[in-house]
């Protein structure tokens, strides 16, 4: 099967991908990750020099008071890793009511990330955790041996202080992604499975659970080349469009900011470095506030990723 482009796939059922009003301030502090997990869109790694410094993480909380932002949402890299993280939680939560932190989990397992691990829980910050399997290994093909048993540690490490317990106010979610090339399965059962065996085997609870299909860029889309599933994942990826999700896809409600200031319209495009709106880059020290309803959003064929099944938001 010949794939069409996305945005002719939107033409032909008559749609337009456009911004709503936006709500989220998406963060990527950096490059720098202790992993280097094998579905990474961003090629993140122990060698990536990328990492946002103080003076843009000024700029960026100076954005955010101008605009008003009701969520903001951190990212890597491993956000842990960078050192402006404390100032940047302090800083937003005076702001935005909700921060949410996505962590590998990994980077939080030694003693050396305490300290944060207790900011993170004064500021009621969510704690959006990667856990690909509850298969050790599987988890570890992926993202490098011994992650499966160092994540099951920091997860009942959250549970001890308050994460993932009802009534706490300390939300912990888990994000679950494919470990090969192929698209994920119920969302629903993945919860209960994950719910059922984390809780019988180990003790720990968490809030809810996202299941994703990994985006075909970076490294993914290098392991799908060389493992020859690059064209067949694009296929399913293209047949399981579903005009419904796209209104709730992500984009249209956040403006994402990399880690050297410079905007756009989600972490993906991001990664491919396609300028928010696909025009000209913008700095967040030149934006007046919050990108306008209305205004264009950048696309590419990985977009089918948001697009497939349920959608990613």
């Amino acid at each position: 099967m010949k794939m069409d482009h996305f945005n002719k796939t939107l033409t032909r059922h008559d749609l337009r991908l456009t911004r709503d009003e936006t709500a989220i301030l998406q963060i990527n502090v950096g490059l720098l990750c202790n992993q280097k997990c094998r579905h990474c869109h961003l090629d993140a790694g122990p060698h990536r020099p990328e990492n946002m410094d103080r003076a843009t993480a000024g700029q960026v909380v100076a954005y955010a008071e101008r605009s008003g932002f009701d969520i903001v949402d951190i990212t890597g890299g491993a956000p842990e890793l960078n050192p402006n993280l404390e100032y940047l939680v302090e800083r937003l939560s005076e702001v935005a009511s909700h921060i949410m932190l996505r962590s590998n989990l990994s980077v939080l397992g030694s003693g050396q990330k305490d300290r944060l691990i207790e900011k993170l829980a004064s500021h009621r910050v969510a704690v959006v955790a990667s856990f690909p399997s509850i298969d050790e290994l599987q988890t570890d093909a992926q993202r490098g041996d011994g992650v499966f048993e160092s994540s099951i540690g920091v997860l009942q490490k959250l549970n001890r202080i308050g994460y993932g317990q009802e009534g706490s106010g300390l939300e912990l979610n888990l994000v679950v992604n494919p470990t090969g090339a192929f698209l994920p399965p119920s969302q629903e059962q993945t919860a209960k499975r994950f719910r059922d065996v984390l809780k019988r085997r180990w003790g720990i609870t968490f809030n809810q659970l996202f299941s994703f299909a990994n985006v075909p860029i970076g490294r993914f889309r290098r392991w799908l080349m060389d493992s020859g599933n690059f064209e067949a994942y694009m296929e399913k990826l293209a047949r399981a469009f579903n005009p419904c999700a796209v209104e709730g896809v992500m984009c249209r409600t956040l403006v994402s900011v990399a880690w050297d200031g410079y905007l756009y319209d989600c972490d993906f495009n991001l990664a491919k470095r396609i300028p928010m709106g696909g025009r000209k880059k913008v700095h967040v020290s030149e934006m007046p506030g919050k990108p306008a309803p209305g205004g264009s959003i950048a696309t590419a064929d990985h977009c089918y990723t948001c697009t497939a099944g349920v959608g990613f938001t």
